[in-house]
């Protein structure tokens, strides 16, 4: 039986959150915002536009998702973030991709525009250039999804973990935070450098994978290093591997198969927006472990309230980190004997 559990971490301006969900806020003009994502075709977000447009039809303005299809790249990114600019928008919300390229160009051409960031933030360099950020606690949430594998895995193994670009900060914070975890001390670097040995866990040196947001890389990455490689464990930072459900299924399904006959299955944990009945059915077939979900529908609406104070010349706060992390993990807890 699948079971869905909620972890709560502590909301900066919990206090300004309720105030806004409580008190709708009314405007004589319509206004009109924009997300622009690292990618339009991606499910999270289609979701987080979605609730940002919700969010804005209740205040009759108006909030557009804007970007490029495809994988993710800063240039295309930026050439969406200055034809943004150029339409007189009263905010923008933008999911960062490569933090100094867009602060050298078309963040360069903000002039009166509000900016926020959601989901991936700016550098702390560049952070001057944003007036506040919603979205996860990246540390925080790679610990949770460090956290899932411990329970599968306590012993330790060989992890490797699948990740972005190593320019997108969000995928770099769940790194930290997965080590940070595993590692059970503050290490003197952060606790970003590799795992070697700590508790039981290390990393090979082909690891971590870079570059899934290619979503069919993603996969064809993981199948490869599981035929070549013995690896005991697998997070991924991001949803890519199950963008495609049944791509994920057709190519993982039987290889999943031969490792489990031989005793050598590895623990699958992956980060996801809030999983559809085809990725969910994953977990049930045991083609993956536990999933760690975001609330992409909120993070959008959350932006959309930022952005209307912001326009109305009302303190934000500088963050607002959502709350409520969904864990969908099917009903057995199987344990995987130690590799000698």
């Amino acid at each position: 039986m699948k079971r869905w559990l909620s972890f709560h971490f502590l909301c900066h301006a919990a206090g300004l959150l309720s105030g806004l969900l409580s008190a709708p806020l009314g405007s004589a003009e319509p206004l009109q915002f924009a997300l622009i994502a690292k990618r339009v075709d991606h499910r999270f977000f289609i979701q987080a536009g979605e609730g940002c447009a919700e969010a804005a039809r209740t205040q009759g303005d108006t909030c557009l998702l804007l970007g490029s299809q495809g994988p993710e790249h800063f240039r295309q990114q930026n050439q969406a973030l200055e034809q943004a600019l150029a339409r007189d928008l009263d905010g923008i919300a933008l999911s960062v991709t490569h933090s100094k390229w867009l602060a050298t160009h078309a963040l360069q051409r903000l002039d009166k525009t509000p900016l926020i960031t959601f989901d991936s933030d700016l550098e702390p360099m560049e952070q001057h250039l944003r007036k506040g950020y919603v979205g996860l606690d990246n540390l925080a949430f790679g610990q949770q999804l460090a956290m899932l594998l411990q329970r599968f895995r306590p012993q330790g193994g060989k992890l490797c973990i699948l990740t972005d670009s190593p320019q997108q900060a969000n995928h770099r914070k769940r790194i930290q935070g997965i080590r940070q975890q595993l590692r059970g001390t503050q290490a003197s670097d952060g606790g970003s450098g590799r795992l070697n040995g700590e508790n039981g866990w290390s990393e090979p040196n082909r690891c971590p994978l870079y570059r899934a947001e290619n979503l069919e890389n993603a996969v064809l990455q993981l199948a490869a290093l599981l035929h070549a490689s013995q690896i005991d464990a697998v997070i991924s930072t991001g949803s890519w591997p199950i963008h495609e459900p049944r791509t994920y299924r057709r190519r993982l399904g039987p290889l999943l198969a031969e490792l489990a006959a031989r005793g050598s299955a590895p623990t699958i944990v992956i980060a996801t927006n809030e999983p559809d009945a085809a990725q969910r059915a994953l977990l049930d077939d045991g083609l993956a472990q536990a999933y760690l979900g975001m609330e992409g529908r909120e993070i959008g609406r959350q932006s959309y309230w930022m952005l209307k104070r912001l326009a109305r010349g009302e303190p934000i706060a500088r963050e607002v980190l959502i709350d409520h992390y969904a864990i969908h993990l099917p009903g057995a807890s199987p344990q995987f004997p130690a590799r000698p």
